[in-house]
């Protein structure tokens, strides 16, 4: 039996269109969808649909390198329905795209995170946010 975290309010927000298919194996700039995604583990596993649950581990940076979250160190993935408004914009629509087992960094722009108001104290207004991503597990 895994033990995972529920979806984590630090990354809630509400989400928006339905993400895009992304080719595997390229760093992708989705200027119209305000995130780029980089495969840095590809697989050819199945991928997850909206309102899958999906356990995902991360480690969250600001683009300067410094750490603001992480999932490894409460040593537990994070577990949420993607697609579903559960977590930030920039993750609901690029792990969408994401294979089970893929490992990417997603970066996402303020209006695919937390905007304007950012999340005082730890994240400030405008934040571009870099996302080291692995999909470790989809449930339906």
């Amino acid at each position: 039996m895994k033990i995972v975290q529920r979806a984590n309010p630090f990354l809630s927000r509400s989400a928006g269109t339905q993400a895009r298919p992304f080719r595997t194996g390229f760093r992708v700039s989705c200027a119209a969808q305000g995130f780029t995604k980089e495969i840095t583990h590809e697989t050819n596993g199945p991928k997850p649909k909206v309102g899958d649950l999906v356990h995902v581990h991360y480690t969250g940076k600001f683009t300067d390198g410094r750490k603001f979250d992480s999932s490894h160190d409460r040593g537990q993935p994070l577990e949420f329905r993607v697609g579903k408004g559960m977590v930030i914009r920039g993750w609901d629509e690029g792990v969408l795209t994401m294979s089970l087992g893929e490992k990417a960094v997603i970066t996402c722009q303020p209006e695919y995170a937390y905007g304007a108001q950012g999340f005082p104290p730890v994240i400030p207004p405008n934040s571009v946010l870099v996302f080291d991503v692995e999909l470790v597990d989809i449930k339906n």
